[in-house]
């Protein structure tokens, strides 16, 4: 008995209605990115390991998924590597490409390959798939998509001002309540200076991201083992625990890193976002929060996460400034900030709110039943009028009972039937029911598109 096929975990198949609901998704967000003068590119979805590794600092790298070479893929694994099982040095013998984490790593690739081509700064948007070797679970999936939005070669801190803009429009177009959340590389880059710690800022960044996740006695817990003093520890709790408005955050910020020329600049930074930003109306809230990390090794300035305020779920959206990406790739001195949104988690919260239109799962407008093949062939004319008028439309594709064909347009929501029998064929008039009222008349062409439309 043939084994019953199955998906890998952390992945899923679409039907035909999620797909309409993905596309809504997917065309909202670009819409709004085409309007802030966004371009589109495309990346393979594989990569080499060398473009990949290291840029996503060593939990990073666990999580990329590896590509077995071509062949004799063990032809070059010295047996001693096999014998001890040295997944870490072996895996680089074994395999020279991998499926992207992100779309950030193969922006900055490309960007220094083709900088002879592109026009400073450019901004483009890109929306594909990407994979991470992540333990599945609800909002987190090991192949989801991501609609990245990135400008570089400006240092200009309005590029983050209007990446928030963005942000805003598009889940307001969504219905979604969000806030946005904010941070600075530079704040927590002083904040481990004020602590004594400056060697530990990765270890820092890394075990903080996880608040949310953890709690704050798990992220102290988890920066005793890397060797953070308890004095140290002791100092950073308050700074991750502020509270009060956005200024009233600024203001103890202030004082508290006096003595960090690099946190004073990282908190000057947010202040002329907060401000511009809140200048423009917008109907997000925006919030300071120093515990904001953004685990990932290449931001330097701005960060930023996004929260739907109406469902339990994760980030939905995220990102932040980065000064030095495209330097490992051999460009020094260009600076870019960006921000991705999580299609697939963004999904599921629009189906836990319920907020798709109504037009969203609109399938076929009409469908013609097929009574033989002389009418098939005349409902065929007619439906090439409709379909130039840019009305969907199908034909049942064989001449069996009325009630299989009407079961078929109920089974895919189809709101209208179409009938062209011998008296509709000898007045060239259609037949036309309407599926929600029961209402049934009959039309001319003209008075059909008028009537689907």
């Amino acid at each position: 008995m043939a084994q019953k096929p199955s998906i890998p975990k952390g992945t899923r198949d679409f039907s035909p209605q999620e797909m309409a609901k993905r596309n809504y998704i997917f065309d909202t967000i670009k819409s709004v990115f085409l309007l802030y003068g966004f371009q589109p590119i495309e990346t393979p979805a594989m990569e080499n390991l060398s473009t990949l590794m290291g840029k996503y600092g060593e939990e990073g790298d666990k999580l990329l998924f590896k590509i077995l070479n071509s062949g004799d893929y063990l032809k070059n694994a010295p047996d001693e590597l096999l014998a001890n099982k040295d997944y870490i040095h072996l895996i680089t013998k074994l395999s020279e490409k991998g499926l992207r984490y992100d779309l950030t790593v193969p922006f900055a690739r490309y960007v220094v390959q083709h900088r002879n081509d592109l026009q400073m700064p450019f901004k483009r948007y890109q929306i594909q798939p990407v994979w991470r070797a992540d333990r599945p679970q609800r909002g987190r999936y090991r192949e989801f998509y991501q609609c990245d939005a990135d400008v570089v070669g400006s240092d200009s801190l309005f590029n983050e001002v209007e990446l928030i803009s963005i942000i805003d429009e598009v889940f307001k177009r969504f219905g979604i309540n969000i806030v946005i959340k904010l941070n600075n590389r530079k704040v927590l880059t002083g904040i481990a200076e004020v602590i004594g710690a400056p060697e530990k800022i990765v270890d820092i960044t890394v075990a903080i991201d996880k608040m949310d996740k953890i709690g704050l006695d798990n992220v102290n817990a988890e920066l005793a083992e890397k060797g953070l003093s308890q004095q140290a520890i002791d100092t950073l709790r308050p700074l991750l625990t502020l509270s009060g408005t956005n200024q009233e955050k600024i203001a103890t910020l202030e004082q508290l890193l006096a003595t960090s020329q690099v946190g004073l600049k990282g908190i000057e930074e947010i202040k002329f976002v907060l401000d511009t930003a809140s200048s423009l109306n917008l109907t997000a809230k925006l919030e300071l929060d120093v515990s904001l990390a953004r685990g990932l090794n290449y931001y330097t300035g701005t960060i930023l996460e996004v929260k739907a305020l109406d469902v339990e779920m994760g980030s939905i959206c995220g990102g932040g400034r980065y000064d030095n990406l495209t330097g490992v790739f051999g460009m020094d001195g260009l600076s870019g900030v960006g921000f991705s949104f999580g299609a697939d988690r963004i999904f599921d919260v629009l189906n836990t709110l319920n907020l798709y239109p109504a037009e969203t799962s609109a399938t076929t407008r009409v469908i013609f039943m097929n009574f033989g093949h002389n009418e098939a062939v005349a409902s065929l004319r007619h439906m090439r009028s409709l379909r130039h008028a840019g009305i969907s439309c199908e034909l049942y594709p064989e001449s069996t009972k009325m009630k299989k064909q009407m079961n078929y347009a109920n089974s895919k929501g189809i709101p209208f039937v179409a009938m062209v029998g011998e008296s509709e064929m000898q007045s060239n008039t259609i037949a036309i029911k309407n599926m929600g009222t029961g209402e049934q008349n009959n039309y001319t062409i003209e008075q059909a598109i008028e009537l689907l439309k």
